[in-house]
């Protein structure tokens, strides 16, 4: 790697320190310049190899994996070209650079409201039901079985428990039951994705069903963009003892990039959010925060609510 790079790398850290997963992986004892400038036709092959390499560097000196690395040292690569310059305050955050284009309208999901508001998961229809009534505007059935006829009954149980009131109802995982059964939306993780064949996604397209995604990171979240979904699900934010993570949390400054990156979709954000730090999550600029744990553990479920509801309308009227 050249002097150059290497400056350019350091240039990086210095500036977006905050999106490390704990102390970056190097030394930042330095005075990088702010703004590197190149005419808008200087940006030629070299100075572009060396702009790709200082990014990947950087990325994994902030404790982005491989994959995330080289995604977003090719978007930042690519920024400069566009812009005619490298500047390191600038994290690469236009759905271009990443290759993200629209697709015909008629590969799309349905549309879901941009911002869906408090979202909670919930293990069960009773569950869904009771949050329904306390004025939760988004509600998700996360429930575990392996006996199929059990799912069928619980699915159309938590229709009918959210049906007379306005709240949306997603179906985790099982979404043949979620056709079958008339829900709102179905919502599928990564695995889910990969097992999914062209035909099933069309299913449950031509079903009218919206579409949410989770991901955790670039490569996940542009994965689950080349799908055109409903929304993307962003997470985990902060640390959950609820299940194992494969991922680390990825924090709200991290959040905030990928919120930006996203910002043509609805985005809900999720993982270990509760009252103390809804306000900094609402401050990344995600149009939803999905919540598990603080309602179905909270001694008074429905008050929880009403303060969590207070915080989202409060942020959203001010813009």
């Amino acid at each position: 790697m050249t002097n150059t790079a290497s400056h350019l790398a350091q240039a990086i850290l210095s500036t977006h320190a905050a999106l490390a997963l704990g102390a970056p992986k190097t030394s930042m004892d330095f005075e990088p310049p702010a703004l590197i400038h190149q005419g808008p036709t200087a940006i030629k092959d070299e100075a572009s190899t060396e702009i790709y390499q200082a990014a990947h560097l950087a990325c994994l000196a902030l404790d982005f994996d491989e994959a995330d690395a080289q995604l977003i040292a090719h978007a930042w690569q690519a920024q400069a070209r566009r812009t005619g310059q490298f500047d390191a305050r600038q994290w690469p955050t236009d759905p271009a650079d990443f290759g993200l284009r629209s697709r015909p309208d008629t590969e799309a999901f349905a549309a879901c409201p941009q911002q869906l508001g408090l979202y909670a998961v919930l293990p069960d229809a009773a569950w869904v039901g009771r949050m329904a009534r306390a004025g939760v505007p988004t509600v998700q059935l996360r429930f575990k079985s392996d006996d199929a006829q059990a799912i069928r009954q619980e699915v159309r149980a938590a229709v009918e428990a959210v049906r007379g009131t306005n709240a949306l109802l997603f179906i985790n995982d099982h979404w043949q039951a979620a056709i079958a059964a008339g829900a709102y939306g179905v919502h599928l993780g990564q695995e889910d994705l990969h097992t999914l064949s062209a035909s099933d996604l069309a299913s449950i397209r031509r079903a009218g069903l919206r579409l949410g995604l989770s991901s955790h990171g670039y490569a996940e979240m542009l994965r689950a963009a080349a799908v055109q979904p409903s929304y993307i699900a962003l997470g985990a934010v902060f640390a959950t003892t609820l299940k194992r993570m494969a991922t680390p949390p990825q924090g709200v400054a991290r959040l905030t990039m990928y919120a930006q990156l996203l910002r043509q979709l609805p985005t809900v954000a999720i993982g270990g959010i509760d009252l103390g730090n809804l306000a900094q999550v609402l401050d990344s600029g995600v149009g939803s925060v999905a919540v598990v744990r603080a309602l179905v553990a909270a001694a008074q479920p429905e008050a929880m609510v009403a303060a969590f509801q207070a915080q989202i309308d409060q942020k959203y009227e001010r813009g």
